[in-house]
């Protein structure tokens, strides 16, 4: 019989269950934009019962024209320095936070792998940022692991990140 035990780590569910109820204690919503994790983001967030009423929406944009199509991603940002990039992924946050209207959003860029890593850019490169309050915060991250690491490894970067910014906001 096939297994279908929960799909994410307990750390990671219990990073979603705070984030909502920081939100909701605050009356605040989030937008998520992904890129390199595919949603994972978001269904780690949905997971959680009850995130409809903190989780606006989220976008899966993996190709780069649909970055500039869905957040208004500058296309000048990609072609400059690859949507692997701070500004692209902050372009992604503030455009998904903008269109959503959330006040909170998050957004990831990388390269997964195991293939398109680039001396520059090696696999586990990956680009995060948080539209808050207070503005943009972006952080880059060198994850070790195959695909499935990095991008487990995303989401909880993305997920324990976001805990810390709300927690600390005004």
């Amino acid at each position: 019989m096939t297994d279908f035990s929960a799909p994410f780590s307990p750390e990671v569910e219990a990073l979603a269950q705070a984030i909502g109820q920081l939100l909701l204690a605050r009356g605040e919503t989030l937008a998520t934009a992904e890129s390199c994790t595919g949603g994972l983001i978001a269904a780690a967030i949905t997971e959680i019962s009850g995130s409809s009423a903190w989780f606006e929406r989220g976008y899966i944009t993996y190709a780069n024209h649909a970055k500039a199509d869905m957040l208004d991603v500058p296309p000048a940002f990609i072609d400059g320095l690859g949507a692997v990039s701070e500004p692209v992924v902050a372009a992604m946050a503030q455009g998904a936070a903008t269109n959503a209207n959330a006040r909170w959003a998050v957004a990831v860029s990388g390269v997964a792998g195991p293939t398109g890593g680039t001396p520059e850019k090696p696999v586990g490169t990956v680009w995060l940022a948080w539209a808050t309050p207070n503005g943009i915060v972006t952080e880059k991250q060198v994850f070790a692991g195959n695909r499935s690491q990095i991008r487990s490894a995303t989401v909880y970067r993305a997920l324990s990140n976001l805990k810390q910014l709300i927690e600390t906001a005004n």
